[in-house]
């Protein structure tokens, strides 16, 4: 009796066929190019409503252009001996940041698939050099990323000023493609070792080995003399130069790096696709003993949540990322409590696109079974709003406590618009993401270490409202700061923004409560 292949036939022949087809073959890029085109075409054909997809691309083009204006228009802008000259004195320093940042998000989103799904890889597979250049396409999307390159470009701006500003942005644009590239080739890197025998354990020990070196160099007060040894003092002051020969040569060396980054990245991910994912396996086959029952239906439903959040290894990769990441670059640059205060706002709206953004597809298929529970709906609302806030504010303090180490005791009013930030930014995000998951709900694979919760044209928007809404709050707490403003008036300050997210957050407990809405968004999440 004739019967379909299994699994593990399939994955022979996948290996196989990635075995037998180098990836540096001119055909297989060209193939790989094609089908990276495709499924971008496919992706944008499924967007339900392309107008918003156009508007939060329309922003998020008029905020890099205010990044880059904005600066020139304030006082001080472009001198020699001011303000301006110590900017242009960090930007290498930041540079480099925003290479690390960008190598730390590629290492802990690891291997797999972001434009064509696991599942759907079964059926219509691709090359992993399609997996790489759909990754590489995705990078972007990281509102960590965004971030830093638009503080990059303004602080070009700000610190060369109106002066020849076109050569100095092009060398910063060019660095940003560079390192994003060169970033993901070490990301795969990391993804192949990761997948062999005792990998996982390598590369936390070198994760560790990192820091531990980072944190002796800054101690040694040798920080600073490895900074200067980078080239990004090289670029920037090819990109000061203007057009010359210097300007050339640094231009044609970005250019050379983002070229061999995409030929190497290519090949390390046919060489991570050959491997099994381990860290994917071993959370799904692993046994967990039975605990206590807890007292409460709350209780109960909080730790089912709580479990799938943090078994999920995209969860827990992204987690340490967004977490540890901001408070090493604000403990390595002793950055003050007034600067302290805009991190939770990264880390928040960082942390949200994980699965907050679409919270009901952690269920999946297991959504029909949760809902034929004895469950009163708003009780399970409660639960699951409850998990996102504390893997929200786990994220802030351990940002935040990094950040202390070296930011000295802070007054009053700094404890105060520390604490009144992190409680405002987790109230607002947890309130907007309760609202989307029920609005626009998507049925995704969230056990892979790239998944993402909703289409990458969808996340787009989501990036660019949460960019924009959680930095904006974050400055008003970091100028009452500055200013020296009174505790009292700082968590008065924070009272209207908790009152329309709690508005906010009943209004989505409310639909949640529809029987009609409620089976809609199950049903989707489920399919």
């Amino acid at each position: 009796m004739l019967t379909a292949p299994s699994w593990i036939e399939h994955r022979t022949e996948l290996r196989t066929y990635a075995d037998s087809v180098s990836p540096w073959r001119p055909a297989e890029i060209r193939r790989a190019v094609a089908d990276t085109r495709h499924l971008l075409r496919f992706r944008g054909g499924t967007v339900r409503k392309p107008k918003v997809v156009r508007t939060a691309v329309a922003v998020l083009v008029a905020i890099t252009l205010a990044a880059v204006v904005g600066p020139l228009l304030a006082s001080g802008a472009g001198d020699a001996d001011g303000m301006a000259f110590n900017v242009l004195l960090l930007m290498p320093t930041m540079m480099v940041g925003f290479l690390g940042l960008a190598v730390a998000s590629a290492i802990a989103s690891g291997g797999g698939r972001e434009l064509l799904s696991g599942e759907s890889a079964v059926a219509y597979p691709v090359s992993p050099t399609t997996d790489h250049l759909g990754a590489l396409l995705m990078a972007p999307l990281n509102i960590a990323w965004m971030l830093q390159a638009w503080f990059l470009l303004g602080a070009a701006s700000y610190g060369r000023g109106t002066t020849d500003l076109g050569w100095l942005l092009a060398i910063v644009v060019l660095w940003i493609v560079a390192a994003t590239t060169l970033a993901q080739v070490i990301g795969w890197c990391a993804e192949a070792v990761r997948r062999r025998p005792h990998g996982v354990a390598t590369v936390r020990l070198t994760g560790v080995a990192l820091a531990g070196l980072m944190a002796w160099l800054q101690l040694s007060d040798r920080l600073f003399d490895v900074l200067d040894a980078v080239p990004t003092l090289q670029l920037l002051m090819a990109g000061l130069s203007g057009f010359s020969v210097r300007w050339c040569l640094a231009a044609l060396a970005l250019l050379a790096i983002t070229a061999v980054s995409l030929l190497l990245g290519g090949w390390a991910a046919h060489v991570a696709a050959r491997r099994m994912p381990r860290d994917e396996l071993k959370a799904e086959s692993t046994a967990h003993e039975a605990r206590p029952n807890p007292r409460g239906v709350l209780a109960m439903l909080v730790r089912i949540d709580r479990a799938s959040v943090w078994r999920a290894v995209p969860m827990r990769r992204g987690m340490l990322v967004l977490a540890i990441g901001p408070g090493l670059v604000a403990f390595a640059g002793a950055l003050e409590w007034s600067n302290v205060v805009i991190l939770p706002g990264l880390v928040v709206s960082g942390g949200v696109l994980l699965f907050g953004v679409n919270i009901w597809s952690l269920d999946g298929r297991g959504g029909l079974w949760r809902e034929s529970l004895p469950v009163d709906a708003i009780t399970v609302f409660r639960a699951r709003s409850w998990v996102l806030a504390e893997w929200l504010l786990l994220a802030s303090l351990i940002t935040v406590g990094l950040a202390s180490l070296r930011a000295g005791v802070p007054t009053a009013g700094e404890m105060a618009a520390i604490v009144c930030t992190v409680l405002v930014v987790t109230a607002q995000v947890v309130a907007v993401s309760m609202s989307w998951s029920i609005r626009r709900p998507f049925a995704v694979n969230l056990r892979s270490a790239r998944a993402t919760p909703a289409p990458p044209t969808v996340m787009i928007g989501y990036s660019a409202k949460l960019a924009l809404s959680t930095t904006l709050t974050a400055m008003v707490f970091s100028t009452a700061a500055t200013v020296a403003a009174p505790w009292w008036l700082i968590v008065l300050l924070a009272s209207p923004f908790l009152a329309w997210s709690a508005l906010r957050w009943r209004r989505a407990a409310k639909v949640w409560s529809d029987p009609v809405a409620r089976a809609g968004v199950v049903t989707t999440v489920a399919s």
